[in-house]
């Protein structure tokens, strides 16, 4: 798939360099760094220079670069690249450059061992981390029964996960966490409106435990149920590695044999029927030419017994703006001139309050009058246990050969951040 794997800084100089195959000398390194790194002009994540294609990704003034001869897939290369970025983050934290010269050994350890001519091979973070050590050095006696069980784990059909962990007490918590992508058109009709969704889980569980994960997905309610109003169209989903993707298509039900600890089961979009938590009426005046009223009422739209928390509204204001005057009964309203908003903070919104704010901005007079383009009101928030697609987790069943109990826990978490937006 690629043939050489690089690291530039951002004054172009190679900081890791490997080359899989035979078809690129290291003077490739040069071309990329004229053509790319030198040249500002340049946006486009794949540059192809003939019959060479250069694959790259930039973090924290870094280029992490694939190179190839062939008609690669790009969602591959990239998602190869993205992984070795995550790996990097597992083993030290923070990526940039002088963790890489820190860790150039251990980082081309990982690179050889994802990577087998070119090919993407198992890149699972837990896996890597029992025999990608940068711990002290196990005794012989015990790296010699470790190796067993490391190769038994990479080549077996679960390499995710081994076989002997043990916990005394056997839980499993699911974090269901979505996204809310609102656009409100200044009359009040919904533009846009999605859901962009993930389930986090924490399994802690003995053995090689078999689970089965149940939502209320419309395509298992029409076939069990005749359609009821609680079911969720989702779409896009896509799932960890370890779930079997034979049963979700023909019953629909996610089974598999999670990885030991933290994982993301899956992700999922959604956009129909979205619950929106909260509600925004701006009411926004120009006074002459002096003055800018504003009157916006924030409702929130679920249950009283659920709340909305760091709910944070930015409210645009004229650029020629010189004071604000600002009351509310909730929270606090602050002018910052430096970006031209009002910043309203509100602790908690407990479901059904309405929360206002009525502001008069005062301008100051211009000889080259513009007309004011009325941005969007920012909304930011965060809603315990309350999902905007309505996603409802139905059951989550571990069986395992030793027939243990396991106690399960689930919280669902709906938020928005820069990506809610009413227009006046």
């Amino acid at each position: 798939m690629i043939s050489a794997f690089f690291i530039f800084n951002q004054k172009g100089e190679v900081l890791i360099s490997r080359l899989y195959r035979t078809d690129f000398k290291r003077s490739i390194a040069d071309v990329f760094r004229i053509q790319v790194v030198s040249n500002s002009d340049v946006r486009s994540p794949i540059i192809t220079l003939g019959s060479t294609s250069f694959f790259h990704v930039r973090i924290n003034n870094l280029y992490v670069v694939a190179v190839t001869k062939t008609n690669a897939n790009a969602a591959l290369v990239f998602e190869f690249c993205y992984r070795f970025i995550n790996i990097c983050k597992s083993y030290f934290g923070k990526i940039d450059e002088e963790s890489i010269k820190n860790n150039f050994v251990l980082i081309y350890e990982l690179i050889d061992e994802i990577n087998d001519f070119g090919y993407p091979q198992n890149s699972e973070i837990d896996t890597l981390k029992t025999y990608i050590t940068t711990e002290s050095i196990v005794s012989s006696a015990i790296a010699a029964e470790e190796s067993s069980k490391i190769t038994s784990q990479a080549t077996g059909a679960t390499s995710w996960r081994r076989g002997d962990v043990k916990y005394k007490k056997n839980e499993a918590f699911v974090d269901v966490v979505e996204t809310v992508n609102l656009s409100m058109s200044a009359k009040g009709n919904v533009l846009r409106a999605d859901v962009d969704g993930h389930i986090q889980m924490r399994a802690y569980l003995t053995g090689t435990p078999e689970c089965k994960f149940g939502l209320n997905d419309k395509l298992v309610i029409d076939k069990s149920e005749r359609g009821i109003s609680d079911a969720v169209e989702l779409d896009d989903c896509r799932f960890h590695q370890c779930v079997r993707l034979n049963d979700f298509d023909a019953t629909r039900t996610i089974s598999f044999i999670p990885p030991d600890g933290e994982f993301e089961l899956m992700r999922y979009r959604s956009t129909s029927n979205v619950k929106l938590p909260l509600r925004v009426i701006a009411t926004v005046n120009e006074v002459g030419t002096t003055q800018v009223s504003y009157t916006i009422t924030v409702k929130a739209n679920f249950n009283n017994k659920l709340s909305a928390t760091n709910v944070v509204l930015r409210i645009p204001t004229p650029l020629n703006t010189t004071t604000v005057d600002c009351k509310v009964a909730n929270g606090k309203a602050k002018y910052v001139p430096g970006e031209n908003v009002v910043v309203w903070k509100i602790p908690r919104v407990q479901g059904g309050q309405e929360c206002t704010y009525t502001g008069t901005a005062s301008l100051a007079s211009t000889t080259n009058r513009q007309v004011w383009a009325r941005p969007p009101i920012d909304v930011d928030f965060q809603v315990l246990m309350f999902t905007a697609s309505g996603l409802i987790v139905r059951f989550l069943k571990v069986f395992e050969k030793s027939n243990y109990q396991s106690v399960k826990w689930v919280r669902y978490l709906t938020k928005a951040s820069g990506t809610y937006q009413i227009r006046f």
